[in-house]
């Protein structure tokens, strides 16, 4: 049978753990029935398993020697409250699956199961990564992934693949980026600061809001006048806070926001230029806070890990398949990962229907038939890349 008719055999049982997992999302750092579960299911198929890894991830381990093949699933939900009427809702009030994080684990057990029947599966090991934490971060500001491996479980791997489903995109089309495929993405806080005073008499001190046009203006320049043209970058700032009272002047204005770059050269400009931006305040008599906070890195495929993935879908799925190669701003930890091995992600299109479900919103869902294609997609490639492609 071939890893294709496999996958296809599996589909219920895949959309069975989708749909768990769905009903009982866990957040961040708290995937414990999530976590025994996927142990628990991959010690059936006969595989090694390490718990506990990156706090509440899951190792498995399929075959021995080498090439090492990781193959990554996150396991996390999001503190969203789930609008869906469907009987695979989120039981747990206020957190839900919007991600798409209960396939990628469902499609990766799929994987598991095909490999570790594969009759003729070749000589290697392949390193399963059920990796929790990737839409947050810990105290120290760690992620899921940055946890694991600390553990050591890219520790000897060779090779490292993933998979991210696409809510808004065609059911079963795949998009294959090579090079940067998510930006680095790093927060700030900052305050500009004057003294404030009377509304009637603002020549009395300096005021912020004034202060903070002149900001926003030139922070909004960057991108047009600082930034080279031809390489990605965005600066937005997503809260303004200052005041209570219509007579009263803050002495203080909040604003945050986030950088999202591909490339680290871009990345140090566009916070340099933000500070000077702020500096701005100190030449109208205010002053400033400054508070950045490092985000993930940029993903960055590897050109040959991907173009093995690209051949495997292409000779799975017709032509017409195929989305163009584009990037995207959005942050992805994988990115960790992909810094220890060379490795690729792709993302797999799985619109439900023509309600618009956009990720991280209450109405998120999924096309479960994808599931059976992902899961082929990476088995296959594994498959390859044991062989040496």
């Amino acid at each position: 049978m071939s890893l294709w008719a496999k996958a296809e055999s599996l589909a219920d049982q895949m959309i069975a753990w989708r749909r768990d997992f769905h009903r009982h999302p866990e957040l961040s750092f708290q995937e414990h029935r999530t976590a025994r579960i996927v142990a628990e299911t991959l010690e059936s198929f006969g595989l090694e398993v390490q718990r506990g890894v990156g706090r509440t991830g899951v190792v498995g381990y399929l075959g021995e020697g080498t090439p090492v093949i990781g193959i990554r699933a996150d396991m996390d939900a999001l503190p969203i409250l789930e609008e869906n009427a469907v009987e695979y809702a989120s039981q747990n009030p206020g957190v839900m699956h919007a991600c798409g994080h209960d396939a990628h684990t469902a499609m990766a057990l799929g994987v598991a199961r095909i490999l570790a029947e594969m009759p003729d599966r070749p000589p290697g090991q392949i390193r399963f990564l059920f990796q929790p934490s990737e839409e947050a971060t810990d105290a120290e500001n760690k992620s899921g992934a940055v946890r694991m491996i600390e553990d050591g479980a890219l520790a000897g791997v060779d090779k490292v693949i993933s998979l991210h489903v696409g809510s808004t995109e065609p059911a079963g089309h795949v998009r294959f980026v090579d090079g940067y495929m998510t930006a680095a993405e790093d927060n700030f806080h900052a305050a500009i600061l004057g003294t404030g005073g009377h509304g009637a008499y603002p020549h009395h001190g300096t005021d912020p809001t004034y202060m903070l046009a002149l900001v926003l203006t030139a922070i909004h320049g960057i991108r047009a006048r600082r930034m080279d043209p031809i390489r990605a970058g965005v600066i937005s700032i997503g809260s303004i806070h200052g005041g209570n009272v219509f007579n009263v002047i803050p002495s203080a204005i909040e604003i945050s926001g986030t950088i999202r770059t591909y490339d680290e050269a871009t990345r140090t400009l566009a916070k340099t230029e933000l500070e000077q931006a702020l500096s701005l305040t100190r030449t109208l008599g205010g002053d400033y806070r400054l508070e950045m906070i490092a985000g993930y890195p940029a993903t960055y495929n590897d050109p040959a890990v991907n173009a093995v993935m690209r051949k495997a879908a292409a000779d799975l799925l017709p032509a017409d398949h195929f989305m163009p190669a584009d990037a995207g701003l959005g942050a992805e930890d994988f990115s960790y990962m992909t810094q220890q091995a060379p490795g690729a992600m792709f993302f797999l299109g799985a619109a439900k229907d023509e309600i618009e479900r956009p990720h991280h919103t209450p109405v998120f869902d999924i096309d479960e038939g994808v599931l059976p294609v992902g899961a082929a997609i990476l088995a296959e490639t594994a498959v390859r890349l044991l062989r040496g492609a």
